[in-house]
């Protein structure tokens, strides 16, 4: 009976142990398996230098380089009109004449006395000369003369203001004064519209304003000529921001006789920041850190490796890597937020 329950617990004892040792080895398969299935997944792109152009686009309305709303300056009649809507007027040039009788008649009165005044003052000096009249009497006799000289001069100007003129050169695009109307002084007569250039105005963002430079090429376009693009410079960069941290930016570019411009029409503006040729560049998002310094986790053999890198410019979403990258490495594109140094790691792609 004893050697029974001997044997008994012999094979009781080698079951645990059996079992035991099967635990033991399935807990360290799963175990092996888990620090398999946790090891970081990460995206890379393989170094190559390219040529890159930097630039970016704004849309802004095309206004004509000069609109005048072109007033009367007297009150009277249209006696006669000398140009339409459309017609292309050089500076200078007559748009309407106003009835000049009464400013006619003004300017004779006010020359004959502005004569009289001068000869009134001659005599005075003469006879002062000879202690005829006193120094008072002297000084009336010239206030006379000058008051008479600015009567006779605001006439003229009265008297020539009833020729209505261009006062530049440009086309008529609206006439509301017709023959015959009658005007008061301020009162709206032609709109004039120089559109020997263009001009655009944009606004940019802080980073692109201080890329810009006044007299940098640009080109506009438009949809109602597509695939035709207008050649303009950079006029004006402002100094001062917006409410919105952005810089306004004015444009010019000429008419152009075979695809004419109209003003009020929408364009986009393309800038130029400049090029790279043949750079070694990566991804903004492949940076770990910042800009000031500079990192990148480089991938080989399974494993990441975290780089000191130095980089230049960027342009658009790219930065150019001046020192410590080479072609054909893999940087690691995504996945890098919770690397470490040295770590292992699975590429997917």
């Amino acid at each position: 009976m004893k050697k029974v329950l001997l044997l008994f617990s012999v094979i009781v004892i080698a079951g645990i142990m059996v079992f035991t040792l099967f635990h033991r080895k399935a807990e360290a398969d799963r175990k092996a398996n888990t620090t398999v299935d946790t090891v970081q997944s990460v995206s890379t792109i393989t170094l190559q230098k390219q040529n890159l152009q930097s630039d970016f686009n704004k849309v802004g309305e095309i206004q004509a380089n000069n609109q005048v709303t072109v007033v009367s300056q007297i009150q009277g009649t249209v006696q006669a009109v000398y140009a339409n809507v459309g017609s292309y007027l050089i500076a200078g040039a007559p748009l309407f004449k106003i009835d000049d009788e009464l400013p006619k008649s003004n300017l004779n009165s006010a020359e004959a006395s502005y004569q009289k005044a001068q000869k009134d003052w001659e005599r005075a000096q003469e006879l002062h000369k000879e202690q005829v009249i006193s120094d008072s009497e002297l000084e009336s006799a010239r206030a006379t003369m000058r008051s008479a000289e600015a009567s006779y001069i605001s006439a003229k100007r009265e008297y020539k203001n009833s020729y209505i003129t261009a006062p530049i050169s440009g086309v008529i695009t609206d006439r509301p004064i017709n023959l015959g109307a009658y005007v008061s002084t301020g009162t709206t007569v032609a709109t004039l519209l120089d559109k020997s250039i263009f001009k655009v105005k944009v606004n940019v963002g802080e980073q692109e304003a201080f890329k810009l430079k006044v007299g940098d090429p640009v080109t506009v376009e438009t949809d109602v000529y597509p695939g035709v693009s207008f050649n303009g410079r950079i006029k004006s960069i402002s100094d001062q921001s917006d409410a919105a941290h952005t810089f306004p930016v004015e444009v010019t570019l000429p008419d152009s006789e075979k695809y004419p411009l109209k003003s009020g029409i929408f364009g986009t503006v393309h800038f130029q920041l400049g090029s790279e040729n043949n750079a070694l560049t990566i991804p903004r998002e492949a940076l770990v850190g910042s800009v000031k310094n500079p990192q990148v986790y480089v991938f080989a053999n399974g494993r990441v490796k975290l780089r000191d890198i130095v980089v230049g410019s960027e342009i658009n979403t790219k930065l150019v890597v001046t020192k410590g990258l080479n072609v054909n490495e893999q940087v690691v594109s995504s996945g890098q937020d919770n690397l470490a140094d040295n770590m292992a790691v699975k590429k997917v792609n």
